[in-house]
């Protein structure tokens, strides 16, 4: 099934959003924590407040125990804005909803090293698809796991919770994964961190080479959306990035 993601009816170029978005770093509010009802009036708050890019993270009730957004939500938040969707697979079957978040309009997709015992050939997929590339692991697995697939991807995200729940506390021993997995990058490689992101937790990872944010419960949750992620860019500033 393909999904209509309206992109007949957008002016936008469609395609890896890494060599296209701003070299400094970036903020990705998490939509897993926005009110559903009120998305795109969030999605608003957050992009004229100076979001970057939106991450989509995707559960299949089986990788991880708790169900998610499925192509559909992509689909809609595709029509809505030209905002880049860094979309997070936590998912068993990472082929096929491969397939089905690039129909839903997804910039870039991220999958778990851990799923698959192919991850060279979703890699070469997902070029082949004009996407950007990016691969994660579980905070329990060590950084060595990506050592023969990190070479060919844009962006590694580490997570510095365990994935499948929105609002838990972050992990502070994955601060040295984090600057490990930075020394094993180039330059032109994203690190993103998810989980547990807030100004002071930012403020360490960006410190340890951090350069994309992703944010859920700390801005969604807000009071003030617009005020959080003026913060958080604000100590991400402060750590130098």
């Amino acid at each position: 099934m393909a999904y209509d993601n309206g992109l007949e009816n957008m002016n936008v170029k469609r395609g890896n959003p890494w060599s296209q978005l701003s070299s400094g770093a970036l903020i990705a509010p998490s939509l897993l924590a926005c009110d559903f009802a009120r998305a795109g009036e969030q999605i608003d708050q957050v992009l004229a407040a100076g979001a970057d890019l939106l991450h989509v993270d995707i559960m299949d009730g089986q990788f991880v125990p708790n169900l998610s957004m499925g192509p559909g939500f992509a689909a809609s938040i595709r029509k809505y804005t030209d905002c880049p969707l860094d979309v997070h697979l936590m998912v068993s079957d990472v082929a096929y909803y491969l397939e089905r978040f690039a129909e839903a309009g997804a910039d870039s997709i991220t999958f778990h090293v851990e799923a698959t015992d192919e991850p060279g050939k979703l890699i070469a997929r997902l070029r082949e698809l004009g996407l950007g590339v990016g691969i994660t692991l579980r905070p329990g697995s060590g950084a060595e796991m990506l050592r023969d697939h990190v070479a060919d991807v844009d962006m590694v995200l580490v997570m510095t919770v365990e994935p499948g729940y929105g609002g838990q506390a972050f992990m502070t021993d994955m601060l040295a994964k984090i600057a490990e997995v930075r020394g094993m990058l180039r330059a032109d490689q994203r690190l993103e961190v998810d989980g547990g992101i807030n100004p002071d937790t930012a403020r360490q990872c960006a410190q340890r080479g951090a350069d994309v944010f992703v944010a859920g419960v700390n801005i969604f949750r807000s009071a003030d959306i617009p005020g959080e992620v003026a913060r958080l860019r604000q100590a991400i500033v402060e750590a130098g990035r």
